[in-house]
């Protein structure tokens, strides 16, 4: 309490009073304001910790966080790094935020919302808590920037130790994920040259962070601290006594494990009572391959689990540091996960060649140390999905909903689990709000507003659900758009068929009943707020790669066939065949139908109308010339078809 004395001729005027009073009351109102602290998992999957079903793991203390505070069990993040940390930080949209793709075309280079680094239009959360009176620490993985001129350290963190690009080596090598990003360390905004000989990632972005809280350790100022892991990214790297705690735990497959893990989620009441949703196709069974492959992957998930091992005691010597101190019960906890586990192979990164893989040695004896580059494998990754979809790079559940825990600060609700939609833009919200800070977007209209909202209610009880939700998604091409228990995906070909899905999240979490067929106009009405989501956020829809490559070869092929029925029905109009005619008109309204919108059954249609001219064609006495042109045809559809049967997910995930 102030206590406040003016003296005037001896006498306490009334205008002294008056100001007293005034200056004291918001003083006295003003509640203590939380220390925050972001913990951020790198490509872990949904059930790889104890808390969401992964109790093969070691997980302790992140079973303790969850004891202790919220489990979300239905937040969503997005497919890939960059982007998720973009909204994490701001909470604008990564559109607007600057990482509009993670991987930039040409045709979105030099505009807005694809500068490839965290833009002038957003501000951090570190930049809002610093003017607010915050100490800002931030230790590990940036992915926002990869100059010195966009660290972390010239966007609100005072202190900072910073890998930029999206990953590397974790020993001191520094070995890149690819030759194209080379490894760039930055303390302060300087570039760091080298790393202690006893360089690990998980132990040094913690030692670093517990330094700085232990020397400032008396000061009055609350904190905000980021710890961006790079576990379990790959290259797969840990120390070898923690692989050797998981000795015989993975050998009976993977397919194993997700039914394993899938049970512990329906017991812990995360999954409702239904059965697994069956194995993907196009990712092969483990009792398919031979015994030698059998024993590497084994190897590589008991590196992926040692990895997330190490990474927990980790996140232990935080919260042990914090409890010495005095101020884990002051703190605000967030832990996610960026996206799913990753099960994509080495040479999705742009310039991971053969070559280049085969410079690492990863026999068995050294898969795991320094030199080494594994990663978890699709099979591995499906299990880390627990019964969800797919994973990281995909729009289906098992690459955007990931493990999440908050401990609020003070008294609150602690061993909750809430299966409310929730999503990583709502965390800036939350934040601002327990520290009594309003977001400058508020005064200035030349920043991203906020596009989330606060999960305060939610945590502390007051409400069961944040309905309703409705958030829209693209990224390199592919889009879904999320409405209360309703969720649309469009997956690119060729690892997709680019045909839009419906799908009903509270029934079928796991994506396998597509709807859209049934429900025609709540997937237009979808299809339309998605794209209102994308006018409003200044997408510009332009694939990568392959996927650009494979969306024209689709077009050309379904133009050619347009082509053909044209000409086929002026021909035939000309001849006064009618019934050909009409065929040949049909195909050609479908070809068209198609290269708009992809449509299984559009498909089947012209498929069908093609087997019977060339049927009606055998009647004719150009036979073999008309015979051999729709064969032709025929064999442009079978083009057509695989193009958009999800095939190409096979070459993507086969390693070298």
């Amino acid at each position: 309490m102030f206590r406040f004395r003016a003296l005037l001729g001896g006498k306490l005027t009334v205008a002294t009073l008056l100001l007293c009073a005034l200056a004291g009351a918001p003083a006295q109102a003003q509640p203590a304001r939380p220390n925050v602290l972001f913990i951020v998992a790198d490509d872990l999957g949904f059930s790889d910790i104890s808390p969401f079903g992964g109790s093969d793991i070691h997980t302790p203390n992140l079973q303790r966080l969850a004891e202790q505070g919220v489990t979300l069990t239905n937040f969503h993040t997005l497919p890939t790094c960059a982007p998720t940390r973009s909204v994490l930080l701001t909470g604008a949209d990564n559109h607007l935020a600057g990482k509009g793709a993670q991987v930039i075309t040409p045709d979105q280079q030099g505009h807005d919302g694809y500068e490839g680094h965290l833009n002038d239009r957003v501000v951090t959360l570190a930049e809002v808590l610093g003017k607010a009176g915050y100490r800002t620490y931030f230790s590990g993985k940036w992915h926002l920037g990869d100059e010195p001129e966009h660290a972390p350290f010239n966007r609100g963190f005072q202190e900072s130790f910073a890998l930029l690009p999206g990953g590397a080596s974790h020993y001191a090598d520094m070995r890149p994920l690819h030759p194209a990003e080379p490894v760039v360390y930055a303390r302060n905004g300087k570039l760091v040259d080298s790393l202690p000989a006893d360089f690990y990632s998980t132990r040094n972005y913690t030692d670093y962070l517990t330094d700085w809280l232990q020397r400032d350790a008396a000061s009055d100022q609350p904190f905000f601290a980021y710890l961006a892991y790079t576990a379990p990214h790959d290259p797969l790297q840990a120390p070898e006594e923690y692989i050797r705690k998981y000795d015989g735990v993975y050998d009976e497959g993977y397919a194993k494990l997700r039914a394993a893990r899938y049970e512990r989620l329906k017991t812990l009441g995360v999954f409702a009572d239904v059965p697994l949703p069956p194995w993907p196709e196009l990712i092969a069974e483990w009792d398919s391959l031979p015994e030698p492959e059998k024993v590497l992957r084994r190897r590589d998930m008991q590196v992926y689990a040692a990895m997330i091992d190490y990474m927990d005691e980790q996140i232990g010597r935080v919260l042990d540091v914090l409890q010495q101190q005095g101020q884990l019960d002051n703190t605000l906890i967030v832990f996610l996960s960026d996206n799913g586990a990753n099960g994509t192979p080495p040479k999705i990164y742009p310039a991971h060649t053969r070559a280049f893989h085969e410079s690492f040695d990863n026999s068995l004896e050294n898969r795991g140390a320094p030199g080494s580059f594994a990663s978890q494998g699709p099979g591995w990754a499906t299990a880390s999905g627990g019964g969800l979809k797919l994973f990281k790079y995909f729009l289906y559940e098992g690459g955007i909903r990931t493990p999440a825990i908050v401990v609020l600060p003070g008294t609150h609700p602690s061993g909750v689990r809430s299966a409310a939609f929730t999503h990583v833009r709502d965390i800036v919200p939350t934040v601002l709000e327990l520290a009594h800070v309003t977001h400058p977007a508020a005064q200035d209209a030349s920043l991203a507003p906020l596009e989330g909202h606060s999960l305060v209610s939610l945590l502390t009880g007051r409400t069961d659900d944040t309905q309703p939700y409705e958030v829209g998604y693209e990224l390199h091409g592919s889009r879904a758009f999320i409405q209360g228990q309703w969720k649309i995906v469009q997956s690119v070909i060729p690892t997709g068929t680019g045909q839009w899905q419906l799908f009903d999240l509270s029934s079928d979490p796991g994506e396998v009943n597509d709807l859209a067929s049934e429900q025609p106009e709540r997937l237009a009405e979808m299809q339309q707020a998605q794209a209102r989501y994308e006018q409003a956020n200044g997408v510009i829809y332009s694939p990568p790669g392959f996927i650009s490559k494979a969306q024209r070869l689709s077009a050309i092929v379904l133009g050619l066939l347009a082509a053909a029925a044209l000409v086929q029905m002026l021909l035939t109009g000309r001849r006064g065949n009618r019934v050909r005619m009409l065929g040949a008109a049909l195909r050609t309204a479908l070809a068209v139908a198609l290269i708009l919108e992809w449509r299984i059954g559009l498909f089947y249609a012209l498929a069908a109308l093609q087997v019977l001219d060339v049927l009606a064609a055998l009647r004719g006495s150009r036979w073999i010339r008309a015979v051999f042109i729709g064969l032709l045809l025929l064999a442009l559809l079978t083009l057509a078809w695989l193009l958009h049967s999800g095939l190409g997910l096979w070459l993507v995930l086969k390693d070298y």
